[in-house]
């Protein structure tokens, strides 16, 4: 393994809000007093393409994030809303730019989540954390094979306009074990026994030089293990946002990648299987059996259509650790595609399931589950009216019980 990689300056934001809240939230909060946790996932659209005309995207996308945040964007205060009644304790926020935490994160949790959106209740999370990506870092190499070696998107460790673009956050109610933070930003494609790397279609060539294998990242943007303490229990959240398996040609080398970056955590929570995997801080090795875990974000893979390699979700939605079902599910989305069976379930606008949050086996009772996906008759069905509302994804929540 390159221990090179390992050297990257690496940032942990965790802060604490002292603000009372009210009995209610404080009893929720409570292990002692709570009959369940709520966790979430919420792909947010919360970049420079929600905030800036597309020519600017490059140039300015760095800093539109803070800017809006700044500006009180509208489409801000309606994700915002939407967390606000829908109240997880814990949640997965992707497409969140990376920011200073004090310009960037902060600034949601104090100007937006702690203000009444429309009404609805504030909500506080005490504790955050996040942590660079491999979005839009420059790897200098050309990796799209168009002859040209651009710094950002398609020539990018992960495919964004800036570096940063599209990252990811976890806030949570209850106490982060910090210390116990796994990251597994450079752990290199290469190193996945039987990866799925692209091919020259053609020839039968490596689409990847060995040279630009010695360096490729897996994560289009990052994997994480962040623990959450509850009670006596602790609950690892398995974060990541694999890149859409398309945007690519004959070679499939984004779908190929996102099936190795859902793969990653069916390996990760399976012992025997996970031995080869290794963390920023060069550690070895997933999750030890009777762990509990949920794999919570957009992973971009569905049951339905063909972008996806075949089988890509269903490493986990099979998994004989995970519990694939309840399957979250909205009056909306059956009503937004009344042709598809499938349409209950989806997640985004573009009628897929793209978003999880998948329980452990061990340890988990699941309560409820849903997508928080209004129908046209509603008062909120505003908030989903399309992605500068709020997001072209929606919020899917499960209820879990952690048991003995």
């Amino acid at each position: 393994m390159p221990n090179k990689f390992f050297s990257a300056f690496f940032i942990v934001g965790i802060f604490f809000m002292n603000a009372a809240a009210n009995s209610t939230e404080a009893n929720r909060a409570d292990p002692s007093k709570s009959s369940g946790i709520r966790v979430a996932a919420f792909n947010v659209s919360m970049d420079a393409t929600n905030y800036l005309p597309a020519e600017l995207w490059a140039e300015q996308g760095a800093d539109a994030l803070k800017n809006a945040l700044a500006d009180g964007h509208p489409q801000l205060r309606g994700v915002a809303e939407v967390i606000q009644r829908t109240r997880p304790d814990i949640l997965v926020l992707n497409e969140f730019d990376y920011l200073p935490a004090d310009v960037g994160i902060q600034v949601f949790l104090e100007k937006y989540l702690a203000q009444s959106q429309q009404g609805a209740e504030p909500i506080s999370y005490p504790y955050f954390y996040l942590a660079p990506v491999n979005t839009g870092v420059p790897s200098g190499f050309d990796l799209n094979r168009d002859g040209k070696k651009d710094a950002r998107q398609n020539d990018a460790w992960g495919f964004g306009f800036y570096e940063g673009h599209y990252a990811m956050v976890v806030l949570s109610r209850y106490p982060i074990v910090t210390d116990q933070v796994r990251t597994f930003q450079h752990f290199l494609w290469q190193d996945m026994p039987g990866a799925l790397l692209p091919e020259v279609p053609e020839t039968g060539e490596a689409w990847y030089s060995d040279e630009i294998l010695a360096s490729m990242p897996l994560s289009s943007k990052s994997h994480w293990d962040v623990p959450v303490q509850v009670g006596d229990k602790q609950l690892h959240v398995l974060v990541s946002h694999p890149t859409p398996p398309v945007f690519d040609g004959p070679e499939d080398r984004n779908g190929k990648r996102n099936h190795d970056e859902v793969r990653f955590w069916a390996d990760y929570v399976t012992p025997g299987q996970s031995e080869y995997i290794y963390d920023d801080a060069n550690t070895s090795g997933g999750l030890a059996q009777h762990q509990r875990f949920v794999i919570a974000g957009d992973l971009n893979a569905s049951v339905e259509g063909d972008e996806n390699v075949t089988g890509t979700i269903e490493q986990l939605l099979n998994s004989p650790l995970i519990q694939a079902e309840p399957i979250p599910a909205s009056e909306g989305g059956a009503a937004h595609s009344p042709e598809s069976a499938y349409a209950k379930y989806h997640t985004a606008g573009w009628r897929k399931r793209a978003d999880y949050v998948l329980p452990s086996k061990f340890g988990i009772e699941v309560k409820d589950a849903g997508v928080f996906w209004p129908t046209e008759e509603s008062d909120l069905a505003r908030l989903v009216e399309n992605r500068e509302a709020t997001s072209d994804h929606r919020l899917v929540w499960i209820d879990i019980k952690l048991t003995d």
